[in-house]
């Protein structure tokens, strides 16, 4: 019997065809894996050298450094006038920064280093005076500093300073301090500054006995020299005291003297002599450099930053014990 008409229709089939290139997969906008954060953090160097006659006690000056945010450090300067009133001008510097250093997290302070002088200084009982200089860095790379008197800070960016404090004073040799005093100066007169800083930028802070004895060229001879943030605050130190102990530097210091009118009596111009040497103190150095660390939010995120001209990509998950850098 013959099949039916219906039963022989054709029906074409479909064909396979070839499959649509598909893209490359992307993280989609609210992807639980986020690009890693960078952080910029300090490694910290300090070295101090007493004063030549105060080398049993210590000293005057007192610092303190820590790894809050992206690191802190302080110095604190004891003036030495108190001795003269049978007054140990290191209490006051040390209590200043033992007191800086437990106010640090307080939530009142909330990274402010203004705020945190003004707790570290109403929280000191001691007899006594200091200059002081608080620095800050966020882990955005801005650098807050608050100072009151003489203690420095420069920031040193490709082999060239790029920023430096000024130093407060009532007079030649008198500096604005923090004091126990109702007469002295508080947090209020703060020289107070920001710094935005880059990775690989180095800064050096000392009391007065380092300025004092030091110029810049040759602060960025020994930092351009020396291998790293340790041995730079070492090399500068003792720069600076044995400029301090030479009579016949011409130092800041006595150059600062003369352009105020001080110098050596009448008849020793004659002879043609000059006020000259360094200022023997007690010095303090600290050296920090930033560095930019790599914080994974999730495994396997990528995160692309720029690095000058180049373009880095840099994969979290092989950053993930990422060290700083020293």
């Amino acid at each position: 019997m013959a099949a039916s008409t219906a039963s022989r229709l054709w029906l074409p089939r479909p064909t396979a065809s070839s499959p649509s290139p598909r893209p490359p997969p992307r993280l989609a906008r609210f992807s639980p894996l986020r690009a890693a954060k960078l952080e910029s953090v300090l490694s910290i160097g300090t070295h101090v050298i007493p004063h030549p006659r105060k080398v049993e006690t210590g000293g005057e000056d007192a610092f303190f450094v820590g790894d809050d945010g992206g690191g802190v450090f302080a110095i604190a300067d004891g003036v030495s006038g108190w001795a003269e009133k049978n007054v140990n001008p290191a209490l006051f510097s040390r209590e200043l920064m033992a007191n800086s250093s437990t106010f640090l997290k307080d939530e009142e302070v909330s990274h402010d280093p203004q705020i945190l002088l003004m707790k570290a200084h109403a929280a000191t009982s001691s007899t006594g005076s200091a200059t002081a200089i608080i620095a800050m860095l966020e882990k955005t790379g801005t650098l807050k500093i608050a100072s009151v008197g003489d203690c420095g800070l420069k920031v040193i960016r490709k082999g060239q300073v790029m920023f430096s404090t000024c130093p407060q004073e009532h007079y030649f040799d008198c500096p604005y301090q923090l004091s126990s005093e109702a007469i002295g100066q508080t947090y209020k007169d703060a020289l107070v500054c920001t710094v935005h800083l880059m990775e690989g930028d180095i800064i050096v802070s000392g009391s007065d006995g380092f300025f004092d004895n030091i110029f810049d060229q040759e602060i960025l001879a020994v930092i351009s020299e020396s291998p790293g943030i340790d041995e730079s605050a070492k090399a500068l130190a003792e720069l600076a005291r044995k400029h301090s102990v030479d009579v016949r530097f011409d130092s800041p210091y006595s150059m600062e003297a003369r352009s105020r009118g001080f110098d050596v009596p009448w008849w020793k111009k004659l002879l043609g002599a000059k006020l000259t040497g360094g200022k023997m103190d007690d010095i303090t150095v600290i050296v920090a450099q930033v560095n930019i660390v790599v914080i994974p939010d999730d495994e396997g995120a990528i995160v692309e930053r720029e690095k000058g001209a180049e373009k880095v990509t840099v994969a979290a998950t092989a950053t993930a014990s990422a060290e700083q850098k020293g």
